[in-house]
């Protein structure tokens, strides 16, 4: 347990976060109960997160910058914060996506990280393990914060029709994701490919893979298996890699039919009904 009077703000983004956090409830004169009723939380969870034993939330650091006057420092910390509590081997790709200008990912059997739903997070990260099962959930829907800056990425999903297919969660659920994968129809930022189960033996089946595209530096491939990640800048599976997306684009339908197949899915498979 972190000492309250011994807080090294060097030890870790959330050491580094409270520390911060601490320093700028102090200068204004108030008390961790006081701020915690500023901002409609309890004094005993600002005291937690100063001490870095909770993780704070994107709302808590909007509403603690706006009451401590903070210049937004605390919700510019809150992405560094959320980075540092995924999986070791797993934070280098998120600091790809932070700085793509263009991400392309092929997706055999789940939908990808960045749009999954908060209910399609808990389900697939619940397997096996609830621990910590909120704040897990957080993290990896802070990633999504990428699409929320003034030069977004371009985003191209290619997603195997399976993956509309595989009931994660609940009915309710996939619902809920098959939706929200729609609401980009209209959105050139965030363009959505399903590849169909009738496009038979394609360039994709050995598994799936992310392409990260930088303005000036090299493109690197990314695979992943079993708790491990594999990026890589070699231009001869650059090539290979990019080829076989070339083609997986060429095989998937449409950004319409796409939209098309997903809408049919939700409707015919997990009951939604559209006007």
């Amino acid at each position: 347990m972190t000492n309250i009077n011994v807080l090294d703000p060097g030890a870790s983004a959330l050491d580094y976060y409270g520390f911060e956090l601490r320093r700028y409830r102090e200068a204004a004169g108030l008390t961790q109960r006081q701020l915690g009723d500023i901002l409609n939380y309890t004094g005993s969870l600002v005291g937690q997160i100063e001490t870095a034993r909770k993780l704070p939330t994107v709302e808590f650091s909007q509403r603690a910058d706006a009451a401590l006057n903070t210049g937004g420092l605390l919700s510019r910390l809150i992405t560094l914060v959320m980075r540092s509590q995924l999986p070791a081997w797993f934070q280098q790709v998120a600091e790809l996506e932070a700085r793509a200008t263009e991400i392309c990912t092929f997706q055999t059997h789940m939908v990808h990280g960045l749009l999954q739903t908060k209910g399609y997070v808990r389900a697939v990260l619940g397997v096996l393990d609830e621990t910590n099962l909120d704040d897990r959930t957080a993290v990896r829907l802070a990633r999504q914060r990428i699409f929320e800056k003034e030069e977004p990425p371009v985003l191209w999903v290619i997603l195997s029709e399976a993956a509309l297919h595989q009931e994660v969660g609940s009915r309710e659920v996939m619902r809920e994701q098959l939706s929200h994968l729609l609401s980009f129809e209209n959105n050139p930022q965030i363009n959505v490919q399903v590849l169909p189960f009738a496009a038979g033996a394609h360039a994709g089946l050995t598994g799936s893979f992310n392409i990260y595209r930088f303005p000036s530096d090299p493109t690197i491939v990314y695979t992943e298996g079993y708790g491990s990640g594999h990026p890589t800048a070699n231009p001869a599976t650059i090539k290979d890699c990019s080829l076989r997306y070339d083609h997986l684009q060429a095989a998937a339908l449409s950004l319409k039919d796409s939209a098309e197949l997903i809408r049919r899915v939700m409707e015919d498979r997990y009951g939604e009904q559209l006007a």
